[in-house]
């Protein structure tokens, strides 16, 4: 039995990792359940689970419902002594001051806040190797990669390929995406995802993220980490050994496999779902992004060449614009645009939790100066 504390229970991954653990009810146990403000939500998997230990982000919402509230409590919840994994499912970096807490208190962390590596893997990765504990990547591109290593020694690996579906936008050009409507943005046409990822997708900032934190999973430089497009999200990702393999995990895209892998490593169980036939899927094919059109892969080589707070102002200036892009206050292809002008204006700085922390606050105040004066910003 292994006892779990789901971070961000209500979102999407949060979502889907309860619906693992309700199959699996005799090898996964929760103890603590945590939401950004939706306490309704929260006391009724509370409720369901039979769990006391809650918090949500929100002190606001805390103190309405009666629930702990405020970054304390949810680092309460998430170094409670019963715990033994930790599921770090919150959007954005307010995540990254819990999972230092948990890896410090000797919790298993189980990462879908890519933010969290993207902002702050320096600081993350060394104390993950101090706890001997493995990180087990719950994104389906790293949980592939993941399961393609196992076994292999660090310098039996030449580099690592992120498999992109595209997204909706996928072949279309600069011109073609000048008036993108949200709706369409948020049609995305092979993952059920929540708003802001989805449109991380439509720009290809999702695999951008993807890439900065391939690169502190595995240990390898960004010139080892690639990304193609492969609409039929069947292959998830791929390696390439030193020897000319290239090993990739195959499945039909369902969140919950990932999950489960992440939950009980490196134990295998049924987990219940349709199991992938090459026969189902007999023409798979790959293209290379488009770099004009989709500026974002270019943005996070540029971040972690100059390295510093820069990868952490990357991030959180593109989840402030896409988070304006569905609010309406900030084009499509303005995201990258703005993204970019952030960062010429950062000075990249030693990273500390504090520094990043700063940084992650600054580069939302000036994405959201920058759109408010519009488009000639």
């Amino acid at each position: 039995m292994r006892n779990v504390v789901v971070l961000g229970a209500t979102g999407s991954i949060g979502r889907q990792t309860l619906d693992v653990v309700r199959r699996l009810p005799d090898r996964l146990r929760i103890v603590g359940l945590t939401a950004n403000s939706s306490s309704g939500p929260l006391r009724q998997l509370a409720k369901e689970f039979g769990v006391e230990n809650l918090a949500l982000m929100s002190a606001k919402a805390g103190n309405e419902s009666g629930i702990p509230g405020g970054m304390e409590a949810v680092v309460d919840v998430a170094t409670q002594a019963e715990a033994d994994t930790i599921v770090v499912a919150v959007a954005g970096v307010i995540g990254l001051v819990p999972t230092l807490a948990a890896i410090r208190a000797g919790k298993q962390i189980a990462l879908a806040s890519k933010e969290v590596l993207v902002a702050a893997g320096e600081l993350v990765m060394p104390l993950i190797r101090k706890s001997n504990k493995p990180l087990t990547p719950i994104d389906s591109e790293h949980s592939a990669i993941f399961q393609c290593v196992q076994g292999a020694p660090v310098d039996a690996i030449d580099s690592i390929i992120l498999t992109a579906s595209g997204g909706p936008f996928r072949g279309k050009t600069r011109d073609d995406l000048k008036s993108v409507t949200r709706e369409q943005a948020l049609n995305h046409p092979t993952w059920k995802m929540g708003g802001k990822i989805t449109v991380d997708s439509a720009t290809l900032m999702n695999k951008a993220l993807e890439m900065i934190e391939a690169r502190w999973l595995f240990d390898l430089p960004m010139s080892k980490v690639d990304a193609v497009i492969h609409p039929q999200s069947i292959i998830h990702s791929l390696v390439r050994f030193r020897d000319g393999s290239v090993l990739g995990q195959m499945g039909w895209p369902d969140m919950r496999l990932p999950i489960q892998y992440a939950l009980l490593y490196p134990e295998r169980v049924d987990s219940g779902l349709k199991t992938w036939n090459p026969i189902d899927t007999p023409d798979l094919s790959f293209e290379k992004p488009d770099p004009h059109t989709f500026r974002a892969l270019h943005l996070a080589r540029e971040a972690m060449k100059r390295g510093g707070t820069l990868p952490c102002v990357f991030n959180a200036a593109n989840e402030a614009c896409a988070n304006g892009f569905l609010e309406g206050k900030c084009g499509f292809l303005a995201i990258a645009d703005t993204v970019e002008q952030v960062m010429r204006r950062h000075g990249p700085s030693e990273v500390t939790l504090d520094s990043l922390l700063d940084a992650d606050q600054w580069a939302r105040r000036v994405a959201h100066e920058l759109m408010a004066k519009g488009p000639q910003a």
